[in-house]
């Protein structure tokens, strides 16, 4: 059974030159967790269309997340008894959304989850990312029983940083979901 890669882009959406959005191009199979509102989402509304993508099949699923979309899953996974259905997780540059840098718009993503997560996962942070900390980057990671990857002067590690196609991203995918085509 082949495994469904779900793309799960934080606040804003992720533009051309994100990683997100270069895998959707290079990869087959990966579909785009579309949110109605990307500037000032509730966390109820975005649980709830993770839920229904989820749902939709009995296929397992990876989820690849960025930023707000870390906090999304941890939501969802708090909720939701399908996570069996979840072979795994990769959440980079999770957003402290309780942090004075985080923007404000969204609504219902606070406090940040502290809850293990039923499912294998791994979190790559930066050690000089806006919006979170190394010791909260480290926390969140702990605290969800997730795998740490550092990533050294990576900022928010999306396209503005340089973030685009980036093959050690896709090597943590391969390791989550089994699947060949994820060979860089």
């Amino acid at each position: 059974m082949t495994v469904r890669v779900l793309i799960l882009p934080g606040l804003y959406n992720s533009g051309e030159t994100h990683w997100q959005s270069h895998w959707e191009r290079q990869f087959s199979g990966l579909l785009r967790v579309e949110q109605q509102d990307w500037e000032t989402p509730i966390a109820a509304d975005w649980v709830e269309r993770l839920n229904d993508v989820i749902a939709a099949d009995e296929s397992e699923v990876v989820l690849v997340a960025h930023s707000l979309a870390c906090t999304l899953i941890t939501r969802w996974a708090q909720h939701y008894s399908n996570s069996r259905q979840v072979r795994g997780a990769l959440l980079v540059a999770p957003s402290d959304t309780e942090a004075a840098s985080y923007p404000p718009g969204t609504q219902g993503f606070t406090p940040m989850s502290t809850e293990r997560l039923p499912f294998p996962s791994i979190v790559v942070a930066s050690n000089d990312d806006p919006y979170v900390t190394p010791a909260r980057a480290e926390a969140f990671a702990k605290a969800w029983g997730s795998e740490l990857v550092w990533l050294q002067k990576a900022g928010h590690i999306n396209g503005q940083t340089g973030y685009g196609s980036w093959p050690q991203g896709v090597e943590l995918v391969r390791r989550l979901t089994g699947e060949s085509q994820f060979t860089t």
